[in-house]
């Protein structure tokens, strides 16, 4: 079955991107028109069961005939959807354990990164890096491999060391870094395929003030004459483009500092100047959703993702997708999208392009290479992005470009095939965990199975 074949355009769009709200009655929902976070997929299952314990949990997955997991509902395509039945963790949010001689968390996977954050802080630690949204959750981010940015910083998935998941038979399954190998690498970016992730254990370290400074209007010559110390620049630097002209539209530089110490601004970050106010990535709208910047000094989960979690950080309905290369190849990349920018103008409201360190999980992006991440969010109008994206894919091609697992691609799977090394033990491990395919849906079975 082609992806774009289940691809629905949902009829009741979510209002200005909002998360899906909570359901607060019986365990079970069955709400016919229930959508993503963008409102551009309507989910086919009318079944959502929202279990409060890991007994709960079990007991769901003995009686399904076919499951999915589904996190805060931000992915854009199919990878969460079931013809069958889904089942959601996010009324299983709880801390269960801080253990502080081994620097690690213990978590309930329906746990938001905005809600765990904070009581981490007040216990004196951090996580090593963040999203740009604090609103999702750490089971689903992990799954599919999202990320913030950092030369240094591996995606959010390489901070799991451990975690417990329901599998196809009802029984309960651990698996850590230290004690399972090869199993373990394939586990944790496993795209909802092998169980139900009931806890996650996460390594933290010790907390930090950080402060942000946003540079406009960086000259695209200098990007080609000084791109690894650009992006090499502070703790998490991103850049935000249109390839509408010769410049880079912002950089946005996140920096580690003393407490109570603002972050220096240069008058002069090669070629770009400061931001003389707080600005949105889209420079028409309001800042008022983004986290603070012009130096000013705060808490790490209050800066390393780009909006607040007080706030819809949506600028409206929208569609994404995102491209990772290896970055060697950022530059030629950029590049390669810069020479497209007639085509892209029409559809693309920003794209942002960030660092990711290398690791060794099977099916992350960054697997095997330091990566560079093309993330683009299109005006949404499928019709028209599903004649884009190819062209984008193949101008990309050479560069050796892997698809965000959750966000709107075309690749085939036969191109897929060619750009994971551990794709086959990545079956096998499917199969060991789930034979009968329980948690297999018409998205994996395209694109893994």
């Amino acid at each position: 079955m082609n992806k774009r074949a289940f691809i629905k355009t949902s009829s009741a769009l979510l209002a200005g991107g909002a998360l899906a709200p909570l359901v607060s009655c019986s365990r079970r929902e069955q709400r016919p028109a229930r959508t993503n976070w963008a409102g551009n997929l309507t989910y086919s299952a009318a079944q959502l069961d929202m279990p409060r314990s890991v007994e709960e949990v079990s007991d769901i997955v003995k009686k399904a005939k076919k499951l999915r997991a589904l996190g805060s509902r931000h992915c854009f395509n199919a990878i969460a959807d079931s013809g069958y039945a889904q089942i959601s963790l996010e009324r299983m949010r709880a801390v269960l354990s801080l253990d502080e001689k081994g620097r690690t968390v213990t978590v309930e996977a329906g746990i938001r990164y905005g809600d765990l954050c904070p009581y981490l802080h007040e216990k004196g630690y951090a996580l090593h890096n963040l999203a740009s949204l604090p609103h999702i959750s750490i089971a689903g981010a992990c799954a599919t491999a999202t990320h913030g940015s950092g030369v240094s910083n591996g995606n959010l998935a390489t901070a799991v060391s451990g975690m417990e998941l329901v599998t196809a038979s009802g029984e309960v399954a651990t698996l850590s870094r230290e004690k399972d190998g090869d199993s373990f690498a394939g586990a944790v970016v496993g795209l909802g395929g092998l169980g139900v992730v009931t806890k996650l254990t996460l390594d933290i370290q010790p907390t930090f003030e950080m402060g942000q400074r946003v540079y406009l209007n960086l000259p695209l010559e200098s990007l080609r004459d000084d791109f690894d110390s650009i992006v090499e620049s502070g703790y998490s630097v991103s850049l935000f483009a249109d390839y509408q002209a010769k410049n880079v539209n912002q950089v946005w530089i996140k920096g580690k500092v003393d407490s109570g110490a603002t972050l220096p601004a240069e008058s002069d970050f090669f070629g770009a100047k400061p931001a003389d106010r707080n600005v949105h990535p889209l420079i028409e709208l309001s800042a008022v959703n983004c986290t603070e910047q012009m130096g000013t000094p705060g808490e790490w989960y209050e800066r390393l993702p780009h909006f607040r979690m007080d706030f819809t950080p949506s600028s409206g309905t929208e569609l994404q997708s995102e491209y990772f290369v290896p970055r060697e190849n950022a530059l030629a990349a950029y590049l390669a999208l810069q020479d497209m920018g007639s085509e892209l103008g029409p559809l693309l409201m920003i794209s942002e392009v960030r660092t990711v360190a290398e690791d060794d999980l099977w099916m992350s992006t960054a697997y095997g290479r330091p990566t560079v991440a093309f993330h683009f969010t299109w005006k949404q109008d499928w019709g028209a992005l599903k004649r884009l994206l190819p062209k984008i894919e193949h101008s990309l091609e050479a560069f050796g470009a892997r698809p965000h697992w959750g966000k709107m691609f075309t690749m085939t799977p036969t191109t897929l095939e060619t750009l994971y090394p551990k794709i086959s033990e990545f079956r096998q491990l499917l199969n060991e965990f789930d034979p009968s395919g329980k948690f297999r849906n018409a998205y994996l079975e395209e694109y893994i199975v």
